[in-house]
């Protein structure tokens, strides 16, 4: 049995709109339109989690030198640097059948996409913990979840090149004479396609490549909904803009916590 999917690539925009319309497709999923959407980041962005409190997770002062957005997410998890990744989205009704009760067995099925991805590039990789993926021992793409308007959404990451000396410049650690040593450590402990693959891997080449991933999966069929590149619809676009303007970019929002 194949089932219904709209498929988005949405291509680069700043940290508040592609949050906002990760919101408002989260929306559109409580109506019967569930969707696999595939993004990246322009400015590079530091998103928060929903329960984070900002000043003690993020360097604001490092991120305005550079010119990175900052966002708080509507899911839970750590601060993640978004710069050279391919970032996914996908929002279903909590009724659909890919929408799993238990938590460890919906990251497990929807992660299985990138697994998916990943073997087809002749990458082996396994799932690992709550909600990462590894290769080669080491972190290639984190995932987070949440649950609300009877609807779920679940976005991650998968790191095309990794920069985690810029990551620890904009992320706060808990004593910095220490930094040296957990920058080794991570470098040791986080991996690229690019690192994996000896090469790069442009932003439209890896979403196809993941988009076959879940479609593999999950038997999704994008055709039903009229194209494969079914576009956000002008209404969705609007009401994403709105909410990036009035609640993702407003420091009410940012600094919840």
């Amino acid at each position: 049995m194949s089932y219904p999917f709209r498929l988005l690539n949405t291509g680069f925009h700043d940290a508040y709109y592609n949050m906002a319309l990760d919101e408002v497709l989260l929306e559109s999923a409580e109506s019967g339109s569930p969707v696999l959407r595939f993004f990246g980041w322009d400015p590079p962005a530091v998103s928060v989690g929903y329960f984070q409190g900002l000043r003690e997770e993020v360097d604001t002062e490092a991120c305005r030198r550079r010119g990175f957005d900052l966002v708080r997410r509507i899911s839970g998890g750590g601060a993640v640097l978004h710069k050279s990744e391919l970032t996914y989205s996908i929002a279903m009704s909590l009724d659909h059948p890919l929408a799993k009760s238990d938590l460890g067995e919906s990251y497990r099925l929807l992660c299985g996409g990138l697994l998916e991805g990943l073997k087809s590039l002749g990458i082996d990789a396994v799932f690992s913990g709550i909600n990462d993926i590894l290769a080669g021992g080491k972190k290639v793409s984190g995932n987070a979840q949440t649950r609300r308007m009877g609807c779920l959404l679940q976005h991650g990451t998968v790191i095309l090149d990794n920069d985690v000396d810029v990551m620890f410049e904009v992320l706060r650690v808990p004593e910095e004479k220490i930094k040296g040593k957990l920058i080794e450590e991570v470098k040791e402990r986080v991996t690229s396609l690019k690192a994996l693959l000896g090469k790069e891997l442009s932003f439209d080449t890896a979403a196809g490549v993941f988009t076959q991933g879940f479609k593999t999966v999950l038997d999704l069929e994008f055709g039903a909904f009229g194209t494969e590149s079914f576009s956000v619809s002008a209404g969705e676009d609007e009401k994403a803009r709105s909410l990036a303007a009035e609640k993702f970019s407003a420091e009410s929002w940012i600094y919840k916590r």
